[in-house]
């Protein structure tokens, strides 16, 4: 993104959308990603398989990469406030529902709810950001919205892993639902009516898939988000398992993932402009680093924190730079082209969670670094050949 030069200081008023946003990010974040600290009591609780419990995320994730594209493409005419308002609704609906499940397929069902929100609101959020913002602020948005994502892997993940070990998995649901119904009434009060993207022909995606790099950011996509989350899924289990770690030393390494998201934001969004290449390097060559290491890290805490320190990092970065180059190289269709990496990057999530799930019944759960690392090698090589020689 450009730099531009600001004449004036935007006021409080002005950013309060994007405060909206960003708590939308942190919530959004929080549901999708807490199965995995709750994925040993939720298996418990319905008695099955900690790899049956890992299908939670797999089928979500599915579902959102599924669901992306043709959901956008059927609201992409919508007035984006009233977008936004809908989707929050039945988020908030469908997390109500996963607390009163009476049984397994039941809170399968409540996630699929909330996946198909997932889907329209990761297509809409950061581009809808960066056009609210104020003047000259485009950069500065997109890093609160990350930095959403990152205070929910700092307070909200952990939060409601805390939750669910005190009060049951439950109750973390339910209360996901609650502060999602107050970010809705918060959404209604602050965010202007934008009139979203015209509507989007399906006539126009070959040539939207032409555009240079995009084919590239994809591919690297779905071969590292495959990679890290095939490590990632199985993160807690693996901790206690072949670490040996107690509750809380587990929680504390999962905030760290979201404290380095917050350091990352902000070192991106002062230094990518002019060092991008060494962004994209970082992102996808330390993902595969941090898998390689991660068993052998796990003899020791301080080893482990400071492997985690990097691969929060290069997470954070990860997010950060592809969706940055996407709106950098789709001016025009930029929600279609978000759908289509949200769906690919959802193909990712789900296929690391049930590989991860797959290494964990039939090697075990201290394999799953070595088998994401391996993934990530074709990452890296895919990034070397189709989107370095872009960046030079």
């Amino acid at each position: 993104m450009q730099n531009i030069t600001v004449s004036r200081k935007a006021t409080v008023k002005e950013w309060l959308p994007l405060i909206a946003l960003a708590c939308s990010t942190f919530i959004f974040n929080t549901s999708e990603f807490i199965p995995i600290g709750l994925l040993s009591d939720i298996a418990s609780d319905f008695a099955v398989t900690e790899s049956k419990a890992g299908m939670l995320i797999t089928v979500y994730a599915w579902i959102v990469a599924a669901a992306s594209l043709p959901l956008m493409l059927m609201v992409s005419g919508v007035e984006s406030k009233r977008l936004m308002l809908g989707i929050t609704g039945l988020f908030v609906i469908s997390n109500i529902g996963s607390a009163l499940s009476s049984g397994y397929y039941m809170l399968m069902f409540s996630r699929i709810g909330v996946a198909c929100a997932h889907a329209v609101f990761w297509s809409i959020v950061t581009p809808l950001a960066v056009r609210i913002a104020p003047n000259g602020k485009g950069s500065a948005a997109l890093s609160i919205i990350v930095a959403g994502s990152s205070i929910a892997m700092i307070a909200g993940l952990p939060l409601g892993r805390a939750i669910g070990l005190t009060a049951g998995w439950r109750m973390t649901f339910m209360i996901i639902g609650c502060i999602s119904f107050l970010i809705m009434l918060f959404i209604a009060a602050v965010l202007p009516r934008t009139q979203g993207e015209k509507a989007f022909s399906v006539k126009r995606l070959p040539s939207l898939l032409r555009t240079p790099a995009l084919s590239g950011i994809y591919l690297v996509t779905v071969l590292s988000v495959t990679a890290h989350f095939t490590g990632y899924s199985y993160i807690e289990p693996f901790l206690a398992q072949t670490a040996g770690f107690k509750a809380g030393s587990i929680t504390m390494i999962l905030t760290l993932f979201g404290v380095m998201g917050i350091i990352g934001s902000l070192i991106f969004s002062r230094y990518f402009d002019s060092h991008r290449s060494f962004f994209m390097r970082y992102a996808v060559i330390g993902i595969g680093c941090c898998l390689l290491l991660l068993k052998p890290a796990a003899c020791s805490i301080q080893l482990i924190v400071a492997l985690c320190v990097f691969w929060g990092l290069a997470n954070c970065f990860f997010n950060m730079v592809f969706q940055s180059e996407i709106i950098r190289s789709v001016p025009e269709g930029t929600s279609i082209a978000m759908s289509i990496y949200s769906g690919i990057y959802n193909v990712g999530i789900g296929g690391g969670a049930l590989i991860g799930g797959r290494i964990c019944t039939h090697l075990g759960v201290g394999s799953v670094g070595y088998t994401g690392a391996i993934i990530s090698l074709a990452a890296c090589l895919a990034c070397i050949l189709y989107l370095q020689p872009r960046l030079k």
